[in-house]
């Protein structure tokens, strides 16, 4: 009769259980780390073939199966995770509990009870500080994507607060039949300490959604005698172009950079409805360039600040001395400078002796060097920061469930051919527009965009868009006015420029990047 102290488990002899082998403290720390990489390895080590072997074939598994999804893995499954966040996150910290209990528990079945008192307390400690350090990977991860998921959703946050549903997206055709996508990128100033919101930079990609081939199109903040689609409320009310009476003598805000906010302070226009000013503005865009906007980005320039504070500031090669503020009290002085927040956003933003066309040059220029400064090891050191100034940074309209789509479409876009036209003088006169001369050249932009090869040279689609656009010219240096000359636009692999005074060339991912001469992050930054 075998008694219960001798009874074989997990298969072992009884007399192997009950001894076991012996283990010095460093031999039995060197084992409990062997288990914390490969689990499993303690357990038998000790014996306990059984549960040794359930441990270590299963993380076996769960590494054979996390690299097939690696091999396999594309944008649209990055697209696709974005909807998994919550699960993600769960199974991360479930990681770190599972990892946790494995290295204590690996530590108890190697028996540390037989070493000497000074050896138990000794290792002991080891054991419990190399469980910490190998769950705590996991549990920052866990942590991580959980801020990821809350910054998407207030991202992705209807004005009232709740998140934005969308509808029903159908995942074999998700654009609905378009072949085309077009989205309003705005940069705004909305703040604590500021009166309403206007949108300082207007812009619209429109993007083939078979091949990414996109055009950037520029609108000028001081656009004047803003056209409304016909039959809108807008149209209605200013049927000969947005007019309103002067504020001061001198002074009118009936610019295209007012038509959100405007809209925004009279609901009674549309019935009550409020906070209109998105959808106004995207209609009228649209309708200035011939185009149907889907969505809205807004960005909040003066979230950049934050943003930039987040990263540690950022490195500016200032070409000329910057002066900025209501009565000139501060200077951003020429050279290679590092800016913190304010600095950098009083740099993109002042007009004092400069117009709007430079600061539309400096504001792309900074949005080029905060891209090419952050860093992957900046961005996780600080990624809650971060995540918290982008939160306040960004908001659209753009529906949740349409994130499993984009990101696929941007990863298209990022190697496909990108062509930039900016309707700003001497291309378009801002008081007087030829709106007729914008839609035909938006359109033969689109036309030329549709069938640029991704090998096609610049110069062909240089000469492509030169018959687009007529009589544009650059200014009388080849550049446009408050740009540096070595901001022309010029031909580059990959990517196409239409011949507007446009200061901002788009470049093929890997190659210096000029989209920073002048003022941008210095000498290395890296198209991305």
């Amino acid at each position: 009769m075998v008694t219960p102290d001798l009874a074989p488990r997990n298969g072992a002899p009884p007399a192997t259980r009950r001894s076991g082998p012996v283990f010095g403290a460093a031999a039995l720390i060197g084992w409990v780390a062997l288990s914390a990489v490969l689990p499993g390895a303690a357990h038998l080590r000790a014996g306990r073939w059984r549960t040794g072997l359930l441990l270590l074939g299963g993380y076996l598994t769960g590494v054979v199966a996390v690299a097939c999804v690696a091999v396999g893995a594309d944008a649209g499954l990055a697209g696709r995770a974005l909807g998994w966040l919550g699960q993600i996150s769960l199974v991360f910290a479930a990681c770190a509990v599972a990892w946790f209990w494995l290295v204590v528990r690996s530590y108890v079945v190697l028996r540390p009870g037989r070493l000497p008192r000074k050896g138990q307390i000794i290792t002991g400690l080891v054991a419990g500080v190399l469980a910490v350090v190998v769950a705590a990977p996991f549990a920052v991860a866990a942590r991580y994507v959980r801020v990821s998921e809350q910054t998407i959703d207030a991202m992705f946050a209807a004005p009232g607060g709740t998140a934005q549903a969308g509808g029903a997206v159908r995942r074999d055709d998700p654009w609905a039949g378009r072949d085309r996508v077009n989205v309003l990128l705005l940069g705004g100033d909305w703040g604590d300490n500021r009166i309403g919101m206007r949108t300082d930079s207007i812009n619209v990609a429109s993007v083939d959604v078979r091949t990414g081939n996109t055009v950037l199109l520029s609108l000028p903040r001081n656009l004047e005698h803003v056209r409304f689609p016909p039959g809108s409320a807008m149209a209605a009310r200013f049927p000969f172009g947005f007019q309103l009476p002067e504020y001061h003598p001198g002074w009118r805000e009936d610019l295209l950079f007012s038509v959100w906010q405007y809209a925004d302070d009279h609901p009674e226009l549309f019935g009550g409805r409020r906070h209109m000013g998105a959808e106004v503005l995207k209609e009228t865009v649209g309708h200035i360039l011939g185009l149907r906007i889907d969505w809205y980005a807004l960005v909040n320039i003066w979230g950049f600040a934050k943003m930039i504070d987040a990263l540690g500031g950022l490195v500016v090669a200032v070409d000329r001395d910057i002066v900025y503020g209501l009565h000139n009290e501060g200077t951003v002085r020429a050279g290679i400078r590092r800016l913190n927040g304010d600095e950098a956003l009083w740099y993109a933003r002042s007009r004092t002796f400069s117009d709007d066309f430079d600061r539309m040059h400096r504001q792309r220029c900074v949005l080029g060097a905060l891209l090419s400064q952050a860093d992957p090891a900046t961005v996780l050191t600080r990624f809650t920061e971060i995540a918290a100034a982008t939160r306040r940074m960004i908001s659209t309209d753009v529906p949740r469930p349409m994130l499993e789509h984009l990101v696929p479409l941007a990863w298209k876009v990022k190697h496909a051919p990108i062509t930039s036209l900016q309707f700003v003088p001497p291309l378009i006169n801002t008081a007087y527009p030829d709106w007729d001369r914008i839609r035909l050249l938006t359109a033969k932009a689109i036309r030329a965009s549709v069938h640029a090869s991704a090998d096609a040279s610049g110069n062909a689609s240089g000469n492509a868009s030169g018959n687009a656009s007529g009589n544009a010219q650059a200014g009388p240096s080849g550049t446009p006015s408050g740009s540096s000359p070595s901001t022309a636009l010029r031909p580059h692999r990959h990517r196409h420029s239409l011949p507007s005074p446009s200061p901002t060339p788009v470049l093929s991912p890997g190659t210096p990047s000029p989209i920073d001469d002048g003022c941008g992050a210095p000498h290395t930054a890296m198209a991305r």
